[in-house]
């Protein structure tokens, strides 16, 4: 499997000639979700969720569909009539020949006096997982970690003790759009030093084999 980062928190997964697109929201690319066969939504914010993107990665290939939580499916069934599939925590299922588990069930706490919106996390052939913007621990091994690195729910400390509780054999960045070049050096050096596993982030863009 092939993993392409995309900006913020989207990444792109290929496999047997099929392409799977996680979160491309309005800090991705313009053109995150094209290509797409399969597209899932982690949640409703409007950095995992941008519909416009979503509706030209769905208009661009007819054969492409969409796995997501209910607030986001519910903006977006009418238009692609069996073509959008509402999903929850325990779920699983096949997208363009990707096995896909559903983890978690409600963003991380921001404040506590705002409420907080469900968020799935998904684990891809029972190897990459996508938290969302959770501290999810899948009941199952992660091979490789989507971490986020940096958003107004999480402190370095929360980041460290996630990936030690989740022990991934490798953890690589996402959410990080708001993190600075200059700040990068610090995030980087807790994470190798005190994470547990081999930390890296790719550049938009860039791709690994998994």
């Amino acid at each position: 499997m092939k993993l392409t980062k995309r900006l913020h928190s989207c990444v792109q997964l290929e496999k047997d000639g099929h392409t799977l697109v996680i979160d491309p929201g309005v800090f991705s690319e313009p053109d995150a979700g094209l290509g797409a066969d399969a597209l899932l939504v982690t949640h409703e914010h409007p950095d995992h969720f941008d519909e416009g993107r979503l509706r030209a990665a769905l208009e661009a290939n007819p054969a492409a569909a969409l796995w997501t939580l209910r607030s986001v499916a519910e903006r977006m069934a009418a238009a692609y009539p069996g073509r959008v599939h509402t999903v929850g925590h325990g779920d699983t299922f096949t997208a363009a020949g990707f096995e896909v588990q559903v983890h978690g069930e409600q963003h991380a706490v921001i404040h506590p006096d705002l409420p907080r919106v469900t968020n799935v996390g998904y684990l891809v052939d029972g190897s990459l997982f996508h938290p969302g913007d959770a501290l999810t621990v899948p009941d199952a091994p992660v091979d490789t970690l989507m971490l986020p690195v940096h958003a107004p729910w999480n402190k370095i400390s929360e980041v460290v003790d996630y990936v030690r509780e989740v022990k991934p054999r490798r953890a690589i960045d996402i959410h990080d759009a708001y993190l600075a070049d200059l700040a990068r050096p610090i995030y980087d050096g807790a994470l190798d030093n005190l994470g547990g596993a081999p930390h890296s982030r790719l550049g938009a863009g860039e791709s690994a084999t998994l």
